[in-house]
């Protein structure tokens, strides 16, 4: 059973108020990096997997894409990137991730932001992508970084004033199912190691064109202090690879 937090109306509630739902790419503390690994859209047709409120896909067609296909699992996401795109080059498809089935090289860019640690399984991703995408086609993707989804408690350590003392790394090899809380309680993650998502990628055909674990801009960091924290630990993980 695929797990579709998204339409439960307080989850959604409190999704929609944070930055990166109100500011759209902007908001995010690692798009300038998601940015900088991105090729040129210039003609090329673009998939973005786990598309949300539709941010990824507009900027794709803003960078002159041909066509854009977003895909999500949650139809109050989906009704949320309708009500900000007026574009008829973007389509929005309501479907899991898991459940895809495209065309052989259909696509020059399959792109995926924090989308991929709620699936059990990335290396029947990898295979999809890796089909669909056309030769020397490129997948970027960025997701919770494996030492961030190693515990299912996702949180730092305290001392009794509330200071944030350390982040903690445990059960790292012990891939599999995170009960943890993101928003609200019991949302289901998917823990694994930093090997894994290589391995799957390479094992698929891929060739590994980057790996990033991204830190605040300087001006979010300047304009909001507490994302210095956010040196201290990696929250994310982005790979670039590409289809030879």
């Amino acid at each position: 059973m695929k797990q579709n937090k998204y339409d439960d109306a307080n989850f959604f509630s409190a999704y929609e108020k944070m930055p990166r739902s109100v500011k759209g790419l902007e908001g995010a503390g690692e798009w300038h990096v998601l940015q900088a690994l991105l090729p040129d859209l210039r003609n090329k047709s673009v998939l973005d997997l786990g598309c949300g409120f539709g941010w990824h896909c507009r900027y794709a067609r803003e960078q002159r894409a041909s066509s854009v296909v977003g895909v999500d699992l949650s139809e109050k996401m989906l009704q949320k990137a309708r009500e900000l795109t007026d574009d008829p080059m973007i389509t929005f498809i309501k479907l899991p991730i898991e459940d895809i089935h495209f065309s052989e090289a259909q696509f020059d860019v399959v792109i995926s932001s924090l989308a991929f640690h709620y699936i059990e399984s990335f290396e029947a991703i990898c295979n999809k992508v890796y089909r669909c995408l056309k030769a020397k086609g490129v997948f970027i993707f960025s997701v919770e970084h494996p030492i961030f989804t190693s515990r299912a408690k996702q949180d730092w350590y305290y001392d009794d004033q509330g200071n944030r003392m350390h982040w903690a790394v445990d059960t790292y090899q012990n891939e599999g199912v995170r009960e943890t809380s993101f928003l609200t309680d019991n949302v289901i993650k998917y823990h694994r190691t930093l090997s894994t998502y290589l391995n799957n990628l390479i094992q698929a055909g891929f060739r590994i064109r980057a790996v990033n674990e991204p830190i605040p801009s300087e001006e979010m960091l300047r304009n909001t202090p507490e994302m210095v924290d956010e040196l201290r630990r990696p929250m994310f993980l982005m790979i670039s690879a590409e289809k030879p």
